[in-house]
């Protein structure tokens, strides 16, 4: 079966948009339904059992009833029914008694090691005429397959997904450029027509280690400040931060980590979901790609599905009757930046079972990055506060390998007390 083409867009499509890319000698994403799959595997000896479905109450101020999740709450408990191997090296810590959840981001954010930020301007840099891609390849990094703009490596036990956010960066920017650091680093500047400037700092391994916003004015608002960690910078393999986190165990209901959209009826409860606090204490700062690729990390701030834009099988375009669906999360975080401008959302992009994993994480990485121009284009969110990823078929939201419109979805996070720090919020 081939996908429809997909209807019109009222914004630009992202670089390399249209359907997934078909590999050689395998169905193309969201296609044809693959071979019968075997059984999730039981959790490994050792594993605490994850965190079994609920049934939730229906929400306050209405909206329909939410259905019996079918699978696993907890992104890292999908990995762990999914029977993901572990870090031998380094087992992950045992598993704590359940705690209320932080009351403020700044009583969730009790890092073991004290951040002392600095101006992003103040280190000396080396002036380049033109960006040069030196991005290295981390050990173990195999690339498996280039579908269009995107590469899918191997990271760790996980096929990954890698992009490039600078042309939603520097769409309409008076100037850019670009400067060497030491230690591989390399510093960004986007220059707006209005005078504001976006400065990222990415690690030899293109990793977005800070991001600042700095006003016409002087006004520095960080975004992005994962601190001074040479031992991040001189590993040459990946590691999971999460393996540092003992697997976590919700002390609230599901209802209350994760928001459907389709059950709103109040379009406020956008805002005073994505307001609230992790739902346990923050030890460190991370990085984007630490956040990124870690469903552990992630798992520690709520998530809202946006059930109510699903994509049509094997496509990444937003109908144009589904642009109006976003009004009132573009309105909540606008709110939020109003109070904050510093502040992060994560975009994901997700996929159903159908067709090859590898074109599904291309496929799913494209409809994270539609949500983010929309946001932008249509909705005037900065660019910079958001960030995208895909993550294909890995966490399903219904449980099937079958077709599903549910599955073909994004949802979207709030991670700025993952990335920056958020003294007196």
């Amino acid at each position: 079966e081939q996908p429809a083409p997909p209807p019109a867009q009222p914004t630009p499509p992202p670089a390399g948009g249209g359907g997934a890319e078909p590999i050689p000698g395998q169905p193309p994403a969201d296609a044809a339904p693959p071979p019968p799959t075997e059984a999730p595997r039981p959790p490994q000896a050792g594993q605490p059992a994850p965190t079994p479905p609920q049934q939730p109450a229906p929400p306050s101020g209405g909206g329909a009833a939410e259905p019996v999740r079918d699978a696993p709450v907890l992104d890292s408990d999908k990995e762990a029914v999914d029977g993901q191997p572990a870090d031998a090296a380094a087992p992950q810590p045992p598993a704590e008694p359940a705690a209320p959840p932080p009351a403020s981001d700044a009583e969730a954010q009790q890092l073991e090691a004290p951040v002392e930020v600095q101006s992003l301007r103040e280190e000396e840099g080396r002036r380049v005429e033109r960006r040069e891609e030196r991005r290295e390849r981390r050990e173990g990094a195999d690339v498996l397959r280039e579908i269009g703009d995107r590469l899918v490596i191997q990271l760790g036990n996980h096929a990954v997904v890698q992009s490039d956010d600078r042309g939603r960066l520097e769409r309409d920017a008076s100037e850019v450029y670009y400067e060497e650091l030491p230690r591989g680093r390399t510093r960004e500047t986007v220059v707006r027509p209005n005078g504001v400037q976006v400065v990222t700092i990415r690690d030899r391994y293109g990793d977005v280690v800070r991001r600042s916003r700095i006003m016409p004015d002087g006004r520095e608002y960080v975004l992005v400040y994962a601190g001074d960690d040479r031992g991040r910078e001189e590993r040459r393999g990946w590691r999971d931060p999460g393996l540092d986190l003992p697997p976590l165990r919700l002390s609230i209901p599901a209802e209350d980590y994760i928001l459907d959209a389709g059950r709103v009826d109040d379009p406020r409860a956008y805002y005073d979901f994505l307001d609230q606090p992790p739902v346990e204490r923050v030890r460190r700062l991370y990085s984007v790609d630490e956040v990124r690729y870690s469903a552990r990390v992630r798992d520690s701030v709520r998530r809202i599905d946006l059930d109510t834009i699903t994509f049509d099988f094997g496509s990444a375009s937003i109908s144009e009757d589904a642009i109006p669906r976003l009004e009132a999360l573009a309105g909540a975080m606008e709110r939020l930046l109003g109070e904050n401008p510093a502040e992060t959302f994560l975009i994901e992009g997700h996929t159903d079972a159908v067709g090859s994993d590898l074109a599904n994480l291309a496929l799913s990485d494209r409809r994270a990055e539609a949500i983010a121009a929309a946001l932008t284009n249509v909705f005037g969110i900065p660019p910079e506060n958001l960030v995208t990823q895909g993550y294909g078929e890995r966490y399903l939201k219904v449980n099937t390998q079958e077709p599903e419109r549910e599955n073909r979805r994004v949802a979207v996070r709030r991670i700025t007390p993952l990335v920056a720090p958020v003294a007196g919020r």
